[in-house]
């Protein structure tokens, strides 16, 4: 599975920097996540439990964070199992670019499923690779205007723009990374 998109962020590029490297954020932004930890440097363990269609399971898997340029990109390589629910795998590369708003995350993902998840059908896949991408968002909405209220956040941030979501088709770059590692192993997941 081939996905790119965007998704406008009103905060600065390094409050989204801030928060895209926080691993407590994540783990409460990505549904179902019940664990991402540092493992050692630039490594991530996850645990991310989803249910798609007929089939749900509990992910465990790692995302691995490569080329980091501060408060710009990196890149993302994420594996996942799911036991016989099937697995997941694939890349990813983050970019945030500052704008009058505040930034925009842009994302591609490459990933790969196999076992029962494959089986599912791409439809479906992609119509829960879209629910779950459309919760991450709403969640790391509202933790970072929680984290930076308005008045810290970027000056041109409209409230009523707030949980827009830039695409029909957006899919984040770490929810494909992360919950990648949840939803790449389940058709991808999240992603992001």
């Amino acid at each position: 599975m081939d996905m790119q998109g965007q998704r406008q962020l009103f905060v600065t590029q390094q409050q989204a920097w801030e928060a895209l490297n926080n691993p407590e954020m994540l783990k409460a932004c990505i549904p179902g996540c019940d664990k991402f930890e540092l493992a050692e440097a630039n490594v991530y363990n996850v645990g991310v439990a989803i249910k798609i269609g007929p089939v749900s399971a509990k992910f465990t898997g790692k995302v691995t964070l490569s080329d980091i340029l501060p408060p710009t990109s990196y890149a993302l390589q994420f594996e996942a199992q799911g036991g016989v629910a099937g697995f997941g795998k694939g890349q990813s590369q983050v970019t945030l670019t500052p704008n009058a708003e505040g930034c925009e995350l842009s994302y591609t993902v490459h990933s790969t499923v196999g076992g029962k998840l494959a089986q599912l059908g791409q439809r479906l896949i992609d119509g829960a690779a879209k629910s779950l991408a459309e919760d991450f968002f709403r969640r790391f909405d509202e933790a970072l205007q929680a984290q930076y209220p308005r008045s810290e956040a970027a000056p041109e941030a409209a409230p009523a723009q707030l949980g827009k979501v830039g695409s029909p088709a957006a899919t984040p770059a770490w929810v494909w990374a992360v919950g990648a590692v949840a939803l790449a192993a389940a058709a991808w997941y999240l992603t992001r």
